[in-house]
């Protein structure tokens, strides 16, 4: 009967997080809209910008406001603060992060900063976890396993995808597989995808429809694709472990470091407004591209496209703002297999109706080696595109891309992020 009383409180606590993340993503959803409307119109009507930069600068000191009391709680995705919690060595009031976290993630995202909105949903699933255990007076071990299940929660109503909710838990947060916990944890992380099927219908979050297959002779090249994909996520993973050392050159408070990147994201989103935030839109705009297009044209536009999401992630996710950094590594990920895809289209390797496939498993390879979770980036891209018909290529990809980047000295990030943040 406890196990049972213990789902039930994981259920609550899945459909709390859901409320929360359904309504965070729906004004995500709705502003990114936004944008794609706002930026054309002030690229005909330049004077309408100055009132936009003022808009941009209350932005920043509304952030300042919001992060300056619990600064270290609020800044980047949060799982970095919630493994300390776990592990002993950082107390969080969950209350005060949670309603900072909901309000600074949406000043930090909507502007069009390249940041996830899974980071924010993880530590606010976390923090509905940790409340609810307080408020029932909970043992520690239940409120650890209700902390555990927000996070599950929390990734699942970010994505719609509760099996990958549960497996990031185990393989990146707790590093351990308790049956009870984990039953726990899916019950919650059901529950919150119960929710935005509400808000957003059952259509795969990142919907894109497989129907080919790689041919068998492709598969030699996944061997240099994966070798190649392991190189760049071992560049992303030591330029990112060492933004903090960039950002200390800054002469001004860090609270303040936001204007940074929400005053360069002016001139991109002049430029192109689809290449903004996270961001699903601009995935299905690589996965659409015309194939057959001028060879050196196409591929000279996808490592543009490349290098400016690239650089601005990183600026964007070490300025001190909320934001989470698994939508801009799947960017990033569909950038290096559409221009993979491209070229092996011209040079007749695969069909052009397998495009496609190169997308998506470049995306779990890339994933799966940033993070060192290859487990949850197989998981996580099957949930969020729809289709299971490539588990052998992803898994080959993500396996030997995760192999190059932990021989090169990878290592798991947010655990290198936690040891970074909360040095004694």
């Amino acid at each position: 009967m406890a196990f049972i009383s213990l789902i039930i409180k994981g259920i609550v606590v899945g459909l709390l997080t859901g409320l929360i993340v359904g309504i965070f993503r729906w004004i995500i959803d709705r502003t990114m809209k936004l944008l794609t409307i706002i930026y054309p119109i002030m690229a005909q009507h330049h004077q309408l910008l100055i009132p936009y930069i003022f808009i941009i600068l209350l932005i920043v000191f509304l952030l300042s406001r919001i992060l300056k009391p619990f600064l270290l709680d609020l800044v980047g995705s949060g799982v970095p603060q919630i493994e300390a919690v776990l592990l002993n060595e950082h107390k969080m009031k969950a209350w005060s992060v949670l309603w900072r976290k909901f309000v600074g993630g949406l000043l930090a995202i909507c502007p069009g900063l390249f940041l996830g909105r899974e980071g924010p949903c993880i530590q606010m699933g976390a923090c509905i976890g940790q409340l609810f255990g307080e408020h029932m007076k909970m043992s520690e071990k239940e409120k650890r396993f209700l902390l555990g299940c927000g996070v599950a929660a929390g990734l699942s109503a970010a994505f719609s995808a509760p099996l990958a909710g549960v497996i990031f838990l185990m393989e990146e947060i707790t590093f351990n597989f308790q049956p009870q916990g984990c039953i726990t944890a899916l019950a919650a992380a059901i529950a919150a995808d119960f929710v935005t099927i509400l808000f957003f219908g059952v259509r795969p979050c990142l919907y894109l429809p497989v129907h080919a297959n790689l041919p068998k002779e492709s598969y030699l090249w996944l061997l240099f694709l994966g070798v190649l994909i392991g190189l760049l996520a071992y560049l992303y993973q030591y330029t990112l472990l060492n933004l903090r050392w960039w950002y200390s050159k800054i002469k001004f408070p860090s609270i303040y470091h936001s204007v940074i990147p929400l005053l360069l994201v002016i001139p991109i989103g002049l430029w192109n407004a689809k290449i903004l935030g996270g961001s699903h839109d601009f995935i299905a705009y690589i996965a659409n591209l015309d194939k057959d297009s001028h060879l050196p044209s196409l591929l000279g536009l996808l490592v543009i496209f490349f290098v400016v999401r690239f650089c601005f992630s990183m600026i964007s996710y070490g300025a001190s703002v909320p934001g989470g950094i698994f939508m801009p590594i799947l960017v990033l990920g569909s950038l290096i297999g559409a221009i993979a895809g491209v070229i092996m289209i011209h040079q007749n390797v695969i069909p052009a109706a397998c495009y496609l496939n190169l997308v998506v498993i470049s995306m779990a390879a890339y994933f799966g080696a940033i993070e060192e979770a290859p487990f949850t980036a197989i998981t996580l891209l099957t949930e969020m595109v729809g289709s299971v018909d490539q588990i052998l290529p992803m898994t080959i990809l993500t396996f030997i891309a995760y192999i190059t980047s932990n021989l090169l000295g990878g290592q798991p990030i947010y655990a290198s992020l936690r040891k970074e943040m909360f040095k004694y």
